[in-house]
């Protein structure tokens, strides 16, 4: 159980023997490993936190692909190498609930993503192909859900909601009902790439979107899509549509980078770098 000391595990030794029998905790041993619910995360709809620590003598890749596999999951890597979380630095672990229910607070009322007009962000961490040859599918996969983490929590503060339902490779899809937001947003998530050691591109488009449960669809979520793979590492590019909404009121400037053949896009896209605060 990651016990340091015997001062630390006689007490709930001691509770184990009076309060059960050796074939009681026997067969509850060996139905703690034997029960798959693997076939059930799907089914998990409520938001989640995923705990796990570094040391343990479980692999971290076992809690990546648990929290991977549950809808709107968060995993939070701590460290030590107990895997029951009150044994060690029990300070983080309150943190890291206080933290994720801090999220919740900031989610709007209804968890629906919008339908009609919509701002929306897409993100994709730049040469990730390469960076999993260099570091490893493990270590590229644990920073990547660390950025994730962090980018969860800047849409919910700035009033956006991430799409679950995008699967798009390494790419981040996120919708605002604000150009503003978005543009604040989109310049966080840059910095907190920079944090983990990875780079995004970073496009931002404004158009009409379809709901169909946890994902949304059209036209403008693939423009948004095309323009992110337009830009420069760490670089952030809205559509002309995004800097006529944004341009009195995000506190930025715009770099004009001229029109752009966009893959599957019928129309050349006027394209405009953020440059910070204006």
């Amino acid at each position: 159980m990651g016990y340091a000391d015997g001062e630390s595990s006689d007490p709930v030794a001691a509770m184990i023997r009076e309060s059960s029998s050796p074939e009681v905790q026997r067969a509850f041993a060996e139905g703690v490993f034997d029960i798959d619910v693997e076939p059930l995360l799907g089914k998990v709809k409520a938001p989640t936190l995923v705990l796990h620590r570094r040391q343990t003598r479980y692999p971290i890749a076992l809690a990546q692909q648990l929290a991977s596999e549950i809808g709107d999951a968060r995993l939070v890597l701590l460290e030590g190498a107990s895997s029951i979380m009150a044994l060690e630095d029990s300070a983080a672990v309150a943190q890291a609930i206080e933290e994720f229910l801090g999220e919740a607070e900031h989610t709007p009322a209804t968890r629906e993503l919008p339908e009609g007009m919509a701002v929306m962000i897409f993100a994709d961490i730049v040469e990730s192909t390469s960076l999993t040859e260099q570091l490893g599918d493990a270590a590229f996969r644990e920073k990547a859900r660390e950025l994730d983490e962090g980018l969860r929590k800047i849409v919910y503060d700035t009033d956006g909601r991430p799409v679950e339902g995008k699967l798009l490779g390494d790419g981040v899809l996120s919708i605002f009902s604000s150009a503003k937001n978005a543009i604040d947003a989109a310049l966080r998530f840059g910095e907190a790439a920079d944090l983990v050691g990875l780079q995004l591109h970073l496009g931002i488009h404004a158009g009409d979107v379809i709901r169909e449960e946890d994902n949304v669809f059209g036209g403008a979520v693939n423009i948004a899509a095309r323009i992110s793979s337009e830009s420069e590492a760490g670089e952030v590019l809205v559509s002309q549509t995004v800097r006529d909404l944004a341009r009195t009121s995000a506190g930025v400037k715009f770099d004009d980078r001229g029109e752009r053949e966009l893959k599957g896009v019928g129309e050349p896209v006027r394209l405009y770098a953020v440059k910070g605060a204006g």
